[in-house]
């Protein structure tokens, strides 16, 4: 009679979690997954509960006194103007990525070849490669008076449109690099890349069959755009803008170099945490980005275009 040998601890483990494959997954994400909750979890508890803080007008020290008076603040009219303004110029950028990324971002899904695909890949995300404040800076000698595209517009006779568009109340200013469509076209170029390359992901996954059913049942480009490409596109489309939105919505380096002196979210943070030392204020105001991308992401999602991604 023959007494065969226990299984060893690890061999035991081994086949319990074979047979239990959620245990295994469940296992290999609990670090990740304890990361990430304790560091963005964490982060954002500390971030709510000092804007609870009551901020002693005095000293300027940070009482750990419970007040609603912070979050208040944030509908006054200074701190809600500059809520919508850069709301506004984030459906802007949003609104000009879709328009100029769409042309190139269809024809390197439908049309170009793997060699010409390949050059505008390197084309489209060469700039990522290079520093983000040289791209921004290089932005305000582009747009300066002395800058090329002021040069451009007065050899072809055009000069007077930039005057005329800097004399505009909401976007002029005395330059294009001090103004807020001298902004808005940083941020688009900036961003840009984020809207062409998820749109031209959902170009290339049509079946070119659907493009020849759509023109055997008689509809011209138009309707095939409208009736097949756009709702197949959609999706990688909300990839994009989500984006371009939220990147716009929480940038502080772009309205700090161009533009005039109208603070963003993303600069007024900077300021209240650095130079007014209002911490609480800063903290309460780091939520309204994720409150309005969380309300974005919402309807996103009951739209239904999210499950196509």
């Amino acid at each position: 009679m023959t007494i065969s040998a226990r299984p060893s601890l690890t061999t035991r483990v081994s086949a319990y979690l074979h047979g239990h494959p959620g245990m295994k997954l469940a296992l290999l994400l609990s670090i990740p997954v304890a990361w990430l909750v304790g560091l963005y979890g964490g982060s954002l508890f500390s971030l709510l509960l000092n804007s609870f803080y009551r901020l002693d007008p005095f000293s300027g020290t940070v009482e750990e006194v419970f007040t609603l008076d912070t979050w208040k603040s944030l509908f006054t009219e200074s701190n809600f103007f500059i809520t919508l303004r850069t709301v506004s110029m984030a459906a802007a950028v949003t609104v000009g990525a879709i328009v100029v990324a769409f042309p190139l971002a269809y024809y390197m899904g439908r049309y170009a070849s793997s060699r010409v695909k390949m050059v505008l890949y390197l084309a489209v995300l060469l700039p990522l490669w290079s520093s983000y404040l040289v791209r921004v800076y290089s932005w305000k000698l582009i747009l300066a008076k002395e800058g090329i595209i002021f040069w451009f517009f007065d050899r072809v006779g055009l000069g007077g449109l930039i005057d005329l568009i800097l004399r505009l109340s909401v976007v002029g200013g005395p330059s294009l690099y001090a103004s807020m469509i001298g902004q808005w076209m940083v941020f688009l170029y900036i961003w840009l890349p984020f809207m062409i390359l998820p749109v031209q992901a959902s170009v290339e996954r049509i079946p070119g069959s659907y493009y020849d059913a759509s023109a055997d049942l008689g509809a011209g480009p138009g309707t095939t755009f409208r009736r097949v490409v756009w709702p197949l596109v959609l999706p990688g489309v909300i990839a994009g803008s989500i984006f371009t939105f939220s990147l716009t919505l929480g940038d502080y380096i772009i309205p700090g170099i161009i533009g005039d002196s109208s603070p963003f979210i993303g600069l007024a943070i900077y300021s209240y945490q650095g130079t007014s030392g209002n911490l609480p204020l800063a903290a309460a105001f780091s939520f309204v980005p994720l409150v309005i991308m969380i309300g974005y992401l919402v309807l996103v999602r009951r739209s239904g275009a999210l499950e196509n991604l």
